[in-house]
């Protein structure tokens, strides 16, 4: 859903959304491009359509990228650039939530960056991650990554690196951790932005220790600890 701001971030689940991933030249999201973005719509927790396409990065995949997700220059040079994937991808997700492990910090940031590059707007559709929903649920791990989560769940991990498969592994564990936030006495207790209702975090600062938003720099509410 095109829009003239970003999403916010949330913390918590809902039953229906649409979990997404990217696969990428680098990890750079000033320098690097997407070579594969793939999505699971779900609604009452039941996987209903898929959407998934490779994507032509109009330059080399470098050869360590290539090594991680196994997608090479021959197999993107007849898909479709990226302008042409993403606008399929907004007409998929509609207005629905978005889902993904570190989209926060990862996949949204080549999301929001190609969208107001295309069209001045952006993907304003508020998101969840399941990387910092996973710390808060399940604390005693020492791992978090997505295949580290599907392994404690006892989650296939086949096809681990491929847009798609990564998908629908994230949408198994979303369903877990939904499921931990019900009963979680830790989420119960969590202290809750008064703003956005957002999770605060304890952090440090110049004068000491207070109490942020997890939503920033979204949302920039604090108050002392």
């Amino acid at each position: 859903m095109l829009g003239d701001k970003r999403g916010r971030k949330l913390d918590k689940y809902v039953s229906d959304y649409v979990v997404f991933d990217l696969e990428t030249t680098g990890i750079s999201a000033v320098n690097d491009a997407v070579i594969e973005i793939s999505a699971v719509k779900v609604q009452q927790g039941k996987v209903v359509e898929t959407f998934s396409t490779l994507v032509n990065p109009q330059r080399p995949i470098p050869y360590r990228a290539s090594e991680v997700n196994h997608i090479y220059d021959d197999m993107v040079k007849d898909a479709p650039v990226f302008e042409k994937a993403l606008a399929d991808f907004d007409a998929f997700i509609g207005g629905s939530y978005l889902v993904g492990h570190n989209i926060h910090t990862f996949d949204m940031k080549f999301i929001w960056r190609d969208s107001e590059e295309y069209w001045g707007r952006t993907i304003a559709n508020d998101y969840i991650d399941t990387l910092p929903l996973a710390k808060l649920c399940l604390p005693r791990l020492t791992h978090y990554r997505l295949v580290d989560l599907a392994a404690h769940y006892r989650i296939s991990t086949d096809g681990a690196h491929r847009a798609l498969a990564d998908c629908s592994m994230n949408q198994k564990v979303f369903e877990k951790l939904g499921k931990e936030l019900e009963s979680s006495p830790v989420t119960a207790d969590m202290k809750r932005c008064p703003k956005c209702g957002l999770f605060l975090k304890k952090r440090s600062g110049r004068y000491g220790e207070f109490w942020g938003c997890s939503g920033y720099p979204a949302c920039r509410y604090t108050e002392n600890a």
